[in-house]
C-alpha cells in the first residue's frame, strides 16, 4: 500500500507499507523501527510482539516523544501492562494499533506537526 507524504515538510514519513516491509522516505525497512517524526530512524529491537519486553519501551522514552503510537503487526494487540510501565512513569501518551493503521495514523500526526514517535513491528505473512 502506497501512503502519501508532503516531500517539503522535512518530516520523516511513510510512504508505503507491505506484507515484510515498510518504506520510510521511500527507502524500504524488513525489520522493526523506531521513528521520529524529525530524527532519526532506528533498528527497534523488538522483533516480534511476542518478544516484546520493557526494555523496548523504556528505549522510546529516551527519545522524550510527545506520543508513541506502536504498531503490532497485522493486528491490534496489547502488551502487558508491566511492559508499558516506563511510558507511564514518563507520562507519554500511547496508543496500540495493527501496524498498518499506525503508519496511516503516523503519516496524519507529522502533517500536523507533532513530535510523534511510531514503534512499529514488521511482519511476514
Amino acid at each position: 500500500m502506497k501512503l502519501q507524504s508532503d516531500p517539503h515538510s522535512g518530516a520523516n514519513t511513510i510512504t508505503g507499507y507491505g506484507d515484510g516491509y515498510v518504506e520510510i522516505n521511500k527507502t524500504p525497512y524488513s525489520h522493526a523501527v523506531l521513528l521520529n517524526s524529525n530524527g532519526a530512524i532506528e533498528t527497534w529491537a523488538a522483533s516480534s510482539f511476542d518478544a516484546l519486553e520493557g526494555s523496548h519501551f523504556a528505549q522510546m522514552v529516551v527519545l522524550e516523544p510527545e506520543l508513541i503510537l506502536i504498531g503490532t503487526g497485522k493486528r491490534q494487540r496489547f502488551p502487558k501492562p508491566e511492559l508499558l510501565k516506563a511510558l507511564i512513569e514518563a507520562k507519554i501518551g500511547f496508543e496500540i494499533m495493527d501496524s498498518q493503521a499506525a503508519c496511516r495514523t503516523y503519516n496524519i500526526l507529522v502533517g500536523e506537526g507533532r513530535q510523534v514517535l511510531l514503534a512499529l513491528i514488521v511482519e511476514n505473512s
